[in-house]
């Protein structure tokens, strides 16, 4: 299969790495500089290219703020029947994008990133397929993802903005209000440090995906849980209430097992 890709930030280039032996690539990026380290695939900066490539599908690895704008962006030279692919951890306006704009579309979501996860090792992460995509596009992704051992799950549009919220709001979140309340230690200890990485991590990804991810409109319930758990725990801790206390800790263990 021809395959463009779009984008030679780290995830189109992990995606090019996965898929170049096994099917004709090309990367396109409006960035020169950003295809030195892309290899074993044509690299693109023209349209014109594209228009020559002729690719039966195009994965769309553009940071979340211009997936949109970077699919009207080569819509012009690319077939009618060429199948149009997102990556997007947030789908804000995909639906009805994919819905307009007449192309056959597959929307995934790989819940891995170059932050924490290691791309040559994924078989404790997962993959969301969206349910209204087109069968064979499903069917391609299906097929790639398994190979790359990740736990695949098809949810529709909307169960997918519901899972994001919980999976990525919750811990974003939580590292904000870390990083709000932290002060500077001069002996950190084991856990304190686990949590600073964590909070590193997630500060350095970029300011518009952190801004859609928690714009999420199923954002605000999960942040209102969050307020109440503090609740529950500040009253418990400032009664000094032990029986209480064990109570809390039996549940949130239950939890987590």
């Amino acid at each position: 299969m021809r395959i463009l890709i779009l984008g030679a930030g780290k995830m189109g280039s992990f995606f090019n790495d996965v898929l170049s032996f096994d099917h004709e690539t090309a990367v396109y990026e409006t960035n020169p500089q950003k295809l030195r380290f892309v290899y074993n695939t044509y690299r693109f900066t023209d349209l014109e290219e594209i228009r020559a490539f002729k690719p039966e599908l195009v994965i769309n690895a553009a940071t979340v703020k211009y997936t949109i704008e970077a699919f009207k962006h080569i819509i012009p030279v690319i077939p009618k029947e060429c199948i149009l692919s997102d990556i997007a951890s947030i789908k804000n306006g995909l639906k009805d994008f994919y819905k307009e704009c007449g192309f056959p579309f597959v929307s995934t979501h790989p819940m891995f990133g170059p932050t924490f996860a290691s791309l040559s090792n994924l078989g404790n992460e997962s993959a969301i397929i969206i349910s209204e995509s087109n069968h064979l596009g499903k069917t391609f992704f299906r097929d790639l993802y398994s190979k790359l051992k990740l736990n695949i799950f098809e949810y529709s549009f909307e169960e997918h903005d519901e899972t994001a919220a919980y999976s990525l709001s919750i811990p974003f979140v939580s590292s904000f209000v870390f990083s709000a309340v932290m002060k500077h230690q001069e002996a950190p200890g084991t856990t304190f440090k686990k949590h600073m990485a964590i909070a590193r991590g997630v500060l350095g990804e970029d300011d518009f995906l952190l801004q859609e991810i928690l714009f999420n409109s199923k954002t605000p319930n999960q942040i209102e849980n969050i307020i109440n758990e503090l609740k529950i725990l500040q009253e418990i801790i400032q009664e000094k209430d032990a029986t209480e206390m064990g109570k809390y800790l039996t549940k949130i263990r239950e939890k987590i097992e």
